[in-house]
């Protein structure tokens, strides 16, 4: 019989007194406007060298997926990892701590020092935007998939920064909202997460979000910073500012903030010292600052004299990326529901039907974003894997303009104001996003006076041809030699340019293609220096749409390969206008036609498998009219061979539901839009799973929720003062992987507490008919409230009912204790 615990382990002390010795020597020989100048960040991305010490730059990079490096292009591609939402879908923090590693990896062979990442916001509605970059809606499922990530990452040598520190759950207004949280909330919510971290993985930096708490912004809020994150939880590491957050050089400084980026132009730097020498901070507060961030530099090896951290020699062994990102894919994908129906026969004549299995969406938009070199899509995957497959696209989840992307092959032309080329990047597709020293070799912000998208476009499709143009200025567009716009786009009725650059496209024009017979296509740029920019940036989009048939008849195309083949399999999809950074969602619907598509197909073939490829909940109207759905999430780049592998039973969907799924209707939590500017969380304590439970309503499928393709015996629970141990056993006809989940339930009801939570959790693994035990230690905090009297955390002795099993409502077997 084989015992398997929770594998949640803490992070290695990496304070070492000699690294220490060479932090304070490089800080004694550093003026004060040098140190102003290091805590202002240098360019986007980086913080200033400063060879009297013997200091290198200090890079930093986008995550949480990939590693996109300091430049927007796909000329150094990543690797790109399923979402966050997925990770956390595998309830396994040693396969995060794995995929943490990887990403180091990639860290390492691009040149940087940080990643900024992971996001540990929670999932507090189902109408977060960016809930796929953040993992759940429970604290601790988060907090051990987010150790167990940062373990991976600084097991690597590479830093991270835990965000959005705190309570940057929802996207609107997000630069300005005031979060009225409850000091209770705070605790066992929202600050959960990190304070798990920051225990059990000691991580190197932290990054303080947009949003105000409780009437202070938090760049500045020495109460949750220096108090609570460094004074009770002991963080030593850096605390660096989300991109433009920082609004006051000493509220910034006071409040324990210790980089503000990007850089230079920033609260910090002059005017940091100026403030010192006025007498409005003190010089050891910038010490301080100055401090952390030096130490950040020695362990990750970039101060002189300093010996980092991980050492070459103790790095982990190579990890074949792209094995890992299909292993991840797989362990990740949630069968929700199954008839019977998988998994399938390779030989089985199947149609694959839906634009998202030809055109896959394998991550969110946004800062996330990265550029694989491959992406194996569903139809690709699907392909390669079985005998007989046709393929319809059913219904298109979009009839919006989007990037230009499939069939072009662009590049950006740079020239000053004579007309000169200056500079040429290739682009990865019709978005040019620039920021900050992200431009081509020869080319500055002061120099560049245009850029021209040029290339060329392969239809893949016959018709017209929609063409157009995402953000603000002159642009002229011409499509095989035809000028289709020559105008200007005035600033609207949006807050703010960002909103114009990344809000919805315009059509400008049609021009009428065949399939498979290149254009030449260009879309010039003037730049207007004159619209205001927080920061140095040239962003802006080239946008296409194919021709549009008409959707009853794609439909109908689609119900007749089903009713051709054995089995139909339907891909649905979000889009990146539902689903990004910088916008919450209004709705859980799927865009377009897409749901009347699963009906149809379903009512002509009763064999139906769909597949849902969202970062988080979408309303499942059709669910019971179908033989299965499986959830698949933004499953990176090798998605489509991960779902070849589940469908055909080469291996099982390993994941489990890290967040409730239910409709909009019932949803108990769903306010994301500030009033007058505050945004007040009423709910309290109650959201996920226990707003579902305190209002009594029943989700879709509940938190904890997954299928696999063996079934599972409880075979008894067992506490030993707080370690339980559940046998199971394997009863079905295949080796198979469970997860083992504790939820604790207080025996006497109180209004005031959820009616349950989850206490800990083991993923275990057995052949047929083999036993073997979960090993959970359960948490302390698990058996404590948060006193908002006392200000302190206040144990709560029970009795208490320990339920184990499968899921939040599929308890198997239960014992009482007293903590």
């Amino acid at each position: 019989m084989a015992t398997q615990t929770d594998g949640f382990s803490g992070g290695a002390d990496d304070r070492d007194p000699a690294r220490e010795a060479v932090v304070e020597a490089a800080l004694g020989k550093l003026g004060l406007d040098t140190k102003a100048r290091l805590l202002a960040g240098h360019d986007m991305w980086s913080l200033p060298a400063i060879p009297e010490i013997g200091l290198a730059p200090l890079i930093m990079s986008d995550g949480p997926i990939g590693v996109r490096g300091v430049r927007w292009t796909a000329d150094d591609p990543s690797i790109a990892l399923p979402s966050p939402t997925a990770l956390a879908a595998t309830w396994d923090p040693a396969l995060a701590r794995r995929a943490g590693a990887l990403l180091a990896q990639e860290a390492r062979r691009k040149g940087v020092h940080v990643l900024l990442a992971p996001t540990v916001n929670l999932h507090r509605s189902p109408l977060g935007g960016r809930h796929f970059e953040a993992y759940s809606e429970d604290p601790y499922l988060t907090g051990a998939i987010g150790t167990g990530y940062v373990q991976g990452v600084q097991s690597g040598g590479v830093g991270t920064t835990v965000k959005h520190f705190v309570a940057n759950d929802a996207e609107t207004d997000r630069f300005t909202v005031d979060n009225l949280v409850s000091a209770r909330a705070l605790r066992e919510l929202y600050l959960a997460p990190f304070e798990t971290i920051v225990a059990g993985a000691h991580p190197w930096g932290i990054m303080t979000a947009y949003n105000t708490v409780n009437g202070t912004t938090m760049t500045e809020h020495r109460y949750l910073v220096n108090e609570v994150l460094r004074g009770e939880w002991g963080f030593d590491g850096f605390n660096v500012s989300d991109w433009t957050a920082a609004r006051s050089t000493t509220g910034a400084l006071k409040g324990g903030l210790d980089v503000a980026m990007p850089g230079p132009g920033t609260v910090y730097g002059p005017a940091l010292a100026v403030a010192v020498r006025a007498g409005e901070v003190e010089e050891s507060e910038v010490d301080a600052a100055v401090r952390n961030v030096l130490r950040l530099a020695a362990r990750v090896g970039i101060l002189e004299g300093a010996e980092p951290v991980v050492p070459p020699s103790a790095r982990p062994a190579e990890i074949d990326g792209v094995a890992l990102a299909r292993e991840v894919a797989r362990r990740a994908f949630v069968l929700v529901r199954n008839s019977g129906v998988l998994p399938l026969r390779s030989d089985a004549k199947i149609a694959l039907i839906g634009a998202a299995a030809r055109d896959a969406r394998i991550l969110g938009g946004g800062s996330a974003t990265v550029f694989p070199d491959r992406i194996v899509s569903p139809l690709d995957g699907l392909t390669a894997a079985v005998d007989s497959l046709t393929y319809a696209v059913g219904a298109d989840p979009s009839d919006e303009l989007a990037a230009a992307d499939k069939g072009f092959e662009l590049r950006a032309v740079c020239r000053d104001a004579d007309g000169t080329v200056i500079g040429e990047r290739s682009l990865p597709s019709g978005q040019l996003q620039w920021m900050g020293d992200d431009l081509p070799a020869g080319v500055t912000h002061e120099t560049l006076h245009s850029i021209e998208i040029k290339g060329t476009f392969t239809p893949r499709v016959s018709g017209d041809h929609a063409f157009g143009t995402r953000g603000l200025g002159a642009f002229t567009l011409t499509v095989d030699g035809a000028v289709l716009y020559d105008g200007v786009q005035a600033m609207g009725d949006e807050g703010d340019p960002f909103e114009a650059f990344f809000g919805a496209p315009l059509e400008r024009g049609k021009a009428t293609l065949t399939a498979d017979e290149p254009v030449e296509v260009s879309l010039l740029h003037p730049l207007d220096k004159s619209i205001a920019m927080p920061l140095p940036a040239v962003i802006f989009t080239f946008t296409h749409l194919e021709p549009r048939r008409d959707a009853d008849t794609l439909i109908a195309e689609a119900v007749e390969a089903a009713r051709d083949a054995e089995v139909a399999v339907v891909v649905v999809a979000t889009t990146d206008r539902v689903e990004s950074e910088g916008f919450d969602r209004t709705d859980l619907r799927l865009p377009g036609r897409q749901d009347d598509l699963v009906r149809a197909v379903a009512a002509a073939n009763p064999n139906t498998v769909v597949v849902v490829n969202s970062g988080s909940p979408v309303e499942l109207p059709w669910r019971e009219d179908v033989a299965a759905v499986l959830l698949s999430w933004f499953p990176g780049q090798e998605g489509g061979d991960a779902l070849a592998d589940v469908l055909l039973g080469a291996e099982e969907p390993g994941g489990r539901l890290p967040t409730t799924w239910g409709s909009f209707e019932d949803a108990p939590v769903t306010q994301v839009t500030p009033t007058d500017g505050e945004l007040a969380y009423t709910e309290g304590v109650f959201i996920g799973y226990r707003a579902w439970d305190k209002a009594g309503a029943t989700p879709s499928y509940p938190f904890g929720h997954g299928l696999g393709y063996t079934d599972w015996t409880y075979e008894s629970i067992d506490v030993t003062g707080t370690t339980a141990t559940v046998r199971v056993r394997n009863t079905g006809p295949r080796p198979g992987r469970e997860t083992v989940q504790l939820y604790l339930s207080p025996n006497e009801p109180d209004a005031d507490r959820p009616a349950r939570w989850l206490a800990g959790f083991a993923s275990v693994a057995a052949a047929p008919g083999e036993t073997v035990e979960a090993v959970v230690e359960l948490p302390r905090r698990a058996f404590e409230i948060w006193d908002e009297k006392a200000g302190a955390w206040a144990h709560q002795p029970g009795p208490y009912e320990l339920t184990a099993g499968r899921s939040l409502t599929d308890g198997r077997v239960s014992e009482t204790l007293v903590a």
